[in-house]
């Protein structure tokens, strides 16, 4: 589940769909147990788990598996204790990396990305060693053809929203974080339900990447999201 923002997007290559697939599903899993063991079970009552939802619906994540993480909440044996864990550092060509994760054994993670980094050129540091160069952000991105550039930020910023930018890849609203659940049910009542809705991270500034050293961070990026533990990555990476 790819955290990566506009200000830092990858194009992920092809392959082992499979893999992939599974371990999405049971990333989504894990934010959806997640969310409910926080607050309610029930998605109306919990925006968190509301959104997580959502998100696995968009990637087609079978109903029977959305109920069963959202059981594993209540289940009480144990299962679903994950803890909450942000990761920091610097990646090939100096980049900065903020991850973000869920694992039920620190003691396995932190090892694991600390490997990647190691051998990918790579830095892993302390916490908030990175987290200063990015702005905690609500994100919520549509799709272009909803409605004309002016509507979309007209009916944003009445819902609280604090910037628009509408853009070929579709229209990208920030918020609060504190505002995002607010915004976006104010957005969804005009313009129906976002292609996305999410806590983010955006990066104060870039670092312009191209040819060799592009190609050696995307593999770099790829391989941490492959770790099971890892839901979100950002960069402040910028791409050529």
């Amino acid at each position: 589940m790819s955290g990566h923002s506009k200000w830092s997007t990858i194009q992920h290559k092809k392959g082992a769909l499979d893999k992939k697939r599974a371990n999405l599903f049971t990333k989504l899993a894990r934010e959806i147990t997640v969310a409910a063991k926080l607050g309610d079970s029930n998605p109306d009552m919990n925006p968190r788990l509301r959104l997580a939802i959502s998100a696995a619906r968009k990637m087609s994540m079978p109903s029977d598996n959305i109920k069963r993480a959202v059981a594993k909440a209540d289940a009480g044996n144990g299962e679903g204790n994950y803890e909450e864990i942000r990761y920091e550092g610097y990646g090939p060509s100096s980049v900065a990396v903020i991850i973000e994760t869920l694992t039920d054994n620190r003691n396995r993670t932190a090892p694991e990305i600390r490997s990647v980094f190691g051998k990918n050129g790579g830095n892993m540091g302390e916490s908030g060693s990175v987290a200063f160069s990015f702005k905690r952000i609500g994100l919520i991105l549509y799709k272009k053809d909803i409605a004309d550039d002016d509507k979309v930020f007209e009916v944003a910023l009445e819902s609280g929203a604090e910037n628009v930018e509408s853009e070929d890849e579709g229209h990208f609203i920030t918020c609060a974080p504190d505002d995002l659940h607010a915004v976006s049910t104010a957005l969804e009542k005009v313009f129906g339900e976002p292609e996305k809705a999410e806590l983010s991270w955006e990066p104060m500034n870039t670092v312009s990447l191209s040819g060799d050293a592009q190609e050696k961070f995307e593999k770099f990026i790829d391989l941490l999201e492959d770790l099971d533990d890892v839901q979100r990555v950002y960069t402040n990476a910028e791409f050529a």
